[in-house]
């Protein structure tokens, strides 16, 4: 006669708390290991292998808006030695934005989100109330974008009728801008007019600013567009040589400085009414992070600049009388650029100012941008520290030549 048995337990299934730690865990691990490999210049089939369930994972998150992995995986990241943070940022920034859709019969197709930053200058700022209210404008704004050979000619090229502000750009996630551009997709092949409510919602509204009618404002605002092209359009293909690369990107540059001074007429029309004076400065039209970084970064240099000629007003001091240092300094568990100016006759501390670094900062780069910047309030003289201590004082002074 047969023993009997105790019955195995079940194993429960794991929680979805259990699920989205083994994404995040899965995420990092392959980040450090990719990251390794990338560092070492030699990619095996094993690698190639992992490189494609590691963007499998990624698009994974992306459909099932786990936002929250993904930053979290970013997080682990940042500590992990090699190129692990940026592999896994460029990654998921690169697989949020465009999107591949295979078509058989047919070329493939991609679909991308850009922008474009613009400062805007006016007298008592933006009014949100007065933004695209030319139709006529904003659709001569949208042609001129292949016009100008900035996208090809068989290209289908649309632009959102809003001037998104910082905080409604920074507020778009991973997921909802891969949302956002198939709603665009969607809206672009579709024969009826289709909803869009991934897009509707990046519209969240300006906050209130605090400008008086009299006040210069300078505000940052962005243009956002999407791309839907074939993959084997001829005018997207970059030449593998290197000198020629550099002269294809150096052409459509050129094209884009053009398209700005021809463009520009008609982004005031859809910034402002009639009779109001706004003048505008446009920043490299890229897709949607690198876009959304370089108008960031430019942003924190104006504030800051905006500072130091505060304290040179303040104390009265000519700014061709400065020299001023440029360094890094740790402030709660960040790094930040800090550039001081002190009075060239006697060293004293005239103005100071910093802005918060990325994590892959490039000090020399950042100090090319200071000094374009610092040029135009009139400061000459400039100096690399390799950082500022507790005490505030610059290490390793040595003097930037451009």
């Amino acid at each position: 006669m047969p023993k009997n048995k105790r019955p195995t337990p079940r194993k429960s299934a794991p929680s979805p708390e259990q699920q989205e730690e083994a994404l995040t865990h899965s995420l990092y691990t392959f980040a450090v290991e990719l990251g390794k490999q990338a560092d070492s210049g030699w990619l095996s089939d094993a690698v190639k292998s992992k490189t494609l369930e590691f963007q499998k994972l990624i698009r994974k998150c992306l459909s099932q808006k786990k936002d929250d992995v993904l930053y979290e995986a970013l997080e682990r990241a940042q500590a992990a030695a090699g190129s692990a943070y940026q592999l896994l940022k460029a990654s998921i920034e690169e697989s949020a934005e465009i999107i591949l859709c295979r078509r058989d019969p047919g070329p493939d197709l991609e679909i991308n989100a850009f922008v474009i930053p613009i400062f805007a200058h006016t007298r008592g700022g933006l009014d949100r109330a007065q933004c695209f209210q030319d139709q006529q404008a904003f659709e001569l704004l949208t042609q001129s974008l292949q016009e100008a050979q900035l996208e090809s000619q068989d290209a289908t090229v649309v632009l959102v009728s809003h001037a998104y502000h910082l905080d409604e750009i920074d507020g778009i996630s991973y997921s909802q801008l891969n949302e956002m551009i198939r709603d665009a997709f969607a809206s672009m092949t579709g024969k009826k007019l289709t909803a869009t409510p991934a897009i509707d919602r990046s519209m969240s509204g300006w906050p209130e600013h605090h400008f008086a009618p009299e006040d210069l404002a300078v505000e940052l605002r962005f243009l956002l567009g999407f791309t839907l092209k074939s993959m084997d359009d001829p005018y997207y293909q970059v030449p593998e040589e290197e000198a020629a690369a550099d002269r294809y990107f150096a052409m459509r540059a050129a094209r884009f400085q053009h398209w700005t001074q021809q463009a520009a007429p008609l982004v005031q029309r859809c910034l402002v009414t009639q009779g109001r004076d706004i003048e505008l400065d446009f920043l490299y039209q890229d897709l949607f992070h690198g876009g959304k970084e370089r108008g960031i970064a430019e942003y924190h240099t104006l504030e800051m600049m905006a500072e130091l000629h505060h304290g040179l007003q303040m104390h009265g001091t000519p700014p061709e009388t400065t020299e001023a240092v440029i360094g890094t300094v740790e402030i709660d568990g960040e790094i930040v650029l800090r550039v001081n100016l002190y009075a060239a006759s006697d060293g004293a501390l005239i103005a100071s100012s910093e802005k918060l670094l990325g994590v892959a900062y490039d000090l020399q780069s950042e100090a090319e941008d200071a000094y374009d910047a610092l040029m135009t309030i009139g400061v000459k003289s400039l100096a690399l520290a390799a950082r500022f201590d507790a005490d505030g004082q610059a290490v390793d002074v040595r003097p930037y030549h451009p």
